[in-house]
C-alpha cells in the first residue's frame, strides 16, 4: 500500500527548484527560501519558469515523486516522470478494456452517473442552507432536471449518448451556478463556462482549481499502476491524460466545486487577486494562488 505523503506547491514564478542530498530546495536568487526532504513528498507542482536542475529531477524520478510544471492559471506545461511502475498485467488489462465499447460504456456510465448525483447534491444543499437567500424554484428546477438526465445515463448503452447527457446537464448546472454565490456577486459572476481561457474571476478559479485536481487524480492513478493516459469515457489522444479525466469527473462538483462557492462566500478570496491579460484570460495573482493552494490541501 502507498503512503499517501505531502504534495510541495511552488507558487512564486522566480524560485528555482534543486538538489542538496536528499533534499528538495527552493530557491529564489541565491537566497534559500525552504527545503523538505524528499522521502516526505508525494509529488511537486510548480508554478514558476525558471524550472528545476536535472539533479533534482533526477533525484524525483528515482524515487517515484511526480514534478509537474503549471502556468499561473493552472495550464499544464509539463510532467518529468520516470520508469512506469506497478503490474504491467494490470496495464494490459486495462488496454484490453479500452477497446470493448461495452466495458466503457459501463463504466462512462458510473462516472456521468456520480458527477450529475453530486452536481445535484451540490444545488440541494445550497436550498437547505440558505433557502431564504436563494432562487429556491430555479435551483429546484435545476435538480429535477439532473434527476431526470440521471435515469438516462443509468439506462444508456453507448458513449456517444452519455457524452450528450453529460454535456446538457454541465450546461444546465452552470447556468445556476450563480445562485450558490452569495457575496461578492458584482465581482463572481458566470455568464457561460468558459476554459481557454478563462474570461472571468469565477472561471479563472474553477479552471486553476480543476487543474490541481487532474494532477492529483493522475499521480493517483499512477501510483496504483494504471496508465492514465488511456480512459474510457474520454479516447485516447496524444499528451491527453484521458482516464484522469475519467476519474475526475465524479470529483468536479464534490471537491472543487463546493470549495469554490466556499471560498468567494466566505471572503477568504477578493477580485483585487485577479487580472485580466492582453489575450482576455483572467487569472490569480501570486498571493490568491497561494490563498487557494492551502485551501486545497486542507
Amino acid at each position: 500500500m502507498k503512503k499517501l505523503l505531502n504534495v510541495l506547491y511552488v507558487t512564486s514564478t522566480d524560485a528555482y527548484l534543486s538538489r542538496d542530498g536528499e533534499n528538495v530546495v527552493v530557491l529564489s536568487g541565491n537566497e534559500e527560501k525552504f527545503r523538505v526532504p524528499i522521502h516526505n513528498l508525494e509529488s511537486i507542482v510548480c508554478f514558476n519558469y525558471t524550472g528545476a536542475s536535472p539533479s533534482l529531477m533526477g533525484l524525483c524520478s528515482e524515487r517515484n515523486v511526480g514534478l509537474c510544471f503549471l502556468n499561473e492559471s493552472g495550464k499544464f506545461l509539463a510532467r518529468v516522470t520516470g520508469p512506469v511502475h506497478g503490474n504491467v498485467l494490470l496495464r494490459k488489462k486495462q488496454y484490453k478494456m479500452s477497446e470493448d465499447m461495452k466495458a466503457c460504456t459501463e463504466i462512462a456510465a458510473n462516472c456521468i452517473s456520480a458527477k450529475i448525483a453530486n452536481s445535484r447534491t451540490v444545488l440541494q444543499r445550497c436550498i437547505r442552507d440558505h433557502g431564504p437567500n436563494v432562487n429556491i424554484n430555479i435551483l429546484n428546477e435545476a435538480s429535477d432536471y439532473l434527476n431526470e438526465r440521471l435515469k438516462m445515463v443509468r439506462k444508456s448503452n453507448n458513449l456517444e449518448e452519455i457524452r450528450g447527457i453529460e454535456g446538457d446537464c454541465a450546461k444546465k448546472y452552470f447556468s445556476v451556478f450563480n445562485e450558490l454565490i452569495l457575496c461578492q456577486k458584482e465581482h463572481f459572476y458566470m455568464s457561460e463556462r468558459s476554459k481557454r481561457p478563462p474570461r472571468d474571476n469565477l472561471n479563472a478559479l474553477l479552471s486553476f482549481l480543476y487543474s490541481l485536481l487532474a494532477h492529483d487524480v493522475e499521480s493517483a492513478i499512477e501510483s496504483v499502476g494504471l496508465d492514465p493516459y488511456v480512459g474510457f469515457l474520454h479516447r485516447d489522444r496524444p499528451g491527453r491524460a484521458s482516464l484522469a479525466l475519467d476519474i475526475m469527473e465524479e470529483l468536479r462538483a464534490y471537491l472543487v466545486d463546493r470549495l469554490v462557492v466556499s471560498l468567494i462566500n466566505r471572503k477568504q478570496i477578493n477580485a483585487d487577486g485577479f487580472k485580466i491579460r492582453e489575450n482576455g484570460g483572467v487569472v490569480m495573482d501570486s498571493d490568491t494562488r497561494k490563498v487557494v493552494i492551502t485551501a486545497w490541501q486542507e
